[in-house]
């Protein structure tokens, strides 16, 4: 037989394609360009939004059974620290009682100074209760997830808050849940106020995995700082409403070899194991107010180091918030108005 006439082609068999380099090649460039797209432009969150929604039913029946077990459990507790319970809600409640008193004797006094300087009364921010489902699955991050959404009016940046003080800040909504960021969170940072002293000031999270606390940072080491003051919010960020609680003073460290002060504080909130939470609105709507936030807090430190004068100054730079790098979108004006409020606080 003539070998011209024999079929040289491969059998479909063996037709591959391209080659496993090439796919290699093509899809690594496909998956760099989806993260680089997602994290300037957020191309994906429509998507992870959807998925979240789908996926929401079998979270809630994988969760069942934990909270069953979560609830037997609690009621044999219950039945063991019953009187011990009631004995210190009867004394929690005579002493609520009488600060109630004393608090609507303020009240009114506040009420008549307002009415002749002729200042508005403060408004009481709308909120609305929610339940914490489980904490996020971030090793690295300080998040819980509650069972209120985009559907039961949960905005983002949306201030948080138990019955001790502020817990943290909505920082993503999705249809049915929302995730909230704990202030002890290492990228989480909020403008403080020292009720003794008037004194305002930035708390951030602690940086490290395993801490539960804040850091009052960029604080001189002369600062009238001491240990068991409590500090408020204050309100100049616009998103948090003055006036609530959010940490108590630790210790104040003073080291001669640093012009600043290390500033341990307690949060007052329950961070671990809380069930229920009140989600308030942002004192200024607007589209996104969780990335203002964290700009408005960082150029507040900012003023806040810049206050100290020069003589007490290291001569290495002052470390930025992570938080502020990320947040460059946010208003200017807002910011600077906030830190020039912020810096003129103080001496």
């Amino acid at each position: 037989m003539p070998l011209d006439t024999l079929d040289r082609s491969p059998p479909p068999f063996f037709k591959q394609g391209p080659s496993a380099l090439s796919r290699l090649v093509f899809f690594s460039a496909l998956a760099l360009f989806l993260m680089v797209a997602d994290a300037r432009f957020h191309l994906v969150q429509p998507l992870r939004a959807a998925i979240a929604t789908v996926l929401y039913p079998a979270q809630w029946l994988a969760l069942q059974p934990v909270q069953l077990a979560h609830s037997f459990t609690a009621y044999l507790t219950d039945l063991k620290t019953a009187h011990k319970t009631e004995e210190a809600a009867r004394q929690k409640l005579a002493t609520q009682s009488l600060r109630a008193a004393q608090v609507e004797q303020l009240t009114l006094e506040n009420t008549r100074l307002r009415a002749l300087l002729g200042l508005q009364g403060r408004v009481q921010t709308p909120s609305q209760a929610a339940q914490v489902l489980y904490d996020a699955t971030d090793p690295y991050s300080r998040r819980v997830v509650i069972d209120k959404g985009q559907l039961q009016g949960v905005v983002e940046g949306s201030p948080v808050m138990d019955e001790s003080g502020v817990l943290g800040q909505i920082t993503r909504v999705y249809p049915f849940v929302s995730e909230i960021t704990l202030l002890i969170d290492r990228d989480q940072a909020i403008p403080v106020l020292n009720v003794r002293t008037g004194a305002r000031s930035v708390a951030y999270g602690d940086p490290s995995p395993n801490g539960g606390l804040m850091e009052l940072r960029y604080m001189s080491a002369n600062e009238d700082v001491k240990e068991g003051d409590l500090l408020t919010t204050s309100g100049v960020d616009g998103v948090y409403p003055p006036g609530l609680p959010v940490a108590r003073v630790m210790k104040v460290e003073r080291r001669s070899d640093s012009s600043f002060a290390r500033i341990p504080c307690q949060p007052l909130a329950s961070l671990q194991g809380v069930l229920h939470v009140m989600v308030l609105e942002p004192v200024t709507p607007q589209p996104r107010v969780a990335a203002a936030s964290a700009p408005v807090a960082a150029k507040a430190a900012e003023a806040t180091a810049s206050s100290v004068p020069a003589a007490s100054k290291p001569a290495t730079s002052v470390p930025v918030s992570s938080a502020a790098a990320r947040a460059a979108s946010a208003p200017v004006s807002r910011t600077r108005r906030a830190a020039s409020r912020t810096a003129g606080a103080r001496p």
